[in-house]
């Protein structure tokens, strides 16, 4: 049985992406926002969700950029959808994962530029230091980055 979740990338203007830090098994993770496609919920839906209660964020969620799937013997079969997002309200706040409870591992959040996320250690998914940015309309200093129709 497959397992499914989505991660939203969500640029500014100032040619960032927005990433969120978990702290699982000892060490820190920086991540796009999202999390598990709850039953009965869209990929779309569940993107919206998730960037809600993980950023304070309000979204409309664009076209899908990356599908990737894992088949493994410890964790079994799992996809996960990788969006655009566009910001349509709220402000930018560490949220929770309430399915969590006490057991929170969200620990901080910040938009990155590319430079910046190139020098980020743990990283996930590892196509956000190059592979990203071949996908999005960014003012950058001197660089411009475009979405692909």
């Amino acid at each position: 049985m497959w397992s499914g979740g989505v991660r939203v990338i969500i640029p500014d203007n100032n040619g960032r992406i927005l990433l969120v830090c978990q702290h699982h098994d000892g060490k820190d993770i920086w991540m796009t926002p999202g999390g598990a496609i709850e039953d009965g919920e869209s990929s779309f839906d569940a993107a919206i969700r998730e960037v809600m209660e993980e950023t304070g964020l309000i979204i409309s969620v664009g076209r899908l950029l990356w599908h990737v799937e894992e088949v493994s013997e410890t964790r079994g079969q799992r996809f996960v959808n990788f969006f655009l997002g566009e910001i349509i309200g709220g402000q930018p706040e560490l949220g929770t994962d309430p399915e969590l409870g006490e057991n929170q591992v969200l620990s901080e959040l910040r938009y990155f530029t590319k430079e910046e996320i190139a020098g980020i250690e743990h990283l996930y998914p590892d196509m956000l230091r190059e592979d990203v940015w071949d996908e999005l309309t960014i003012n950058s200093g001197n660089d411009t980055y475009r979405i692909r129709e």
